[in-house]
């Protein structure tokens, strides 16, 4: 179903890592995320309650924002 927050979800097994980017833009790596909570996340009815629930401030993330991106919203 599609998200009006959340443009794309990526999750990469071999590293634990889910990659989600945001319709803004932005784009945050989350680190050591189980494979269920990944799939779950993706099976959601809602993907920005279920974000907001179980994936942010519950694992270590790093903002990936394409430098163009952070530039563009600066500009604004």
């Amino acid at each position: 179903m599609p998200s009006s927050v959340i443009a794309e979800i990526d999750y990469e097994r071999e590293h634990s890592r889910l990659t989600v980017t945001f319709v803004s833009g932005r784009v945050y790596a989350y680190y050591l995320v189980p494979p269920r909570e990944a799939a779950e996340f993706r099976a959601a009815s809602s993907k920005g309650t279920y974000f907001n629930t179980h994936i942010r401030d519950r694992y270590v993330c790093r903002d990936m924002t394409p430098r163009s991106v952070q530039l563009k919203r600066s500009a604004r």
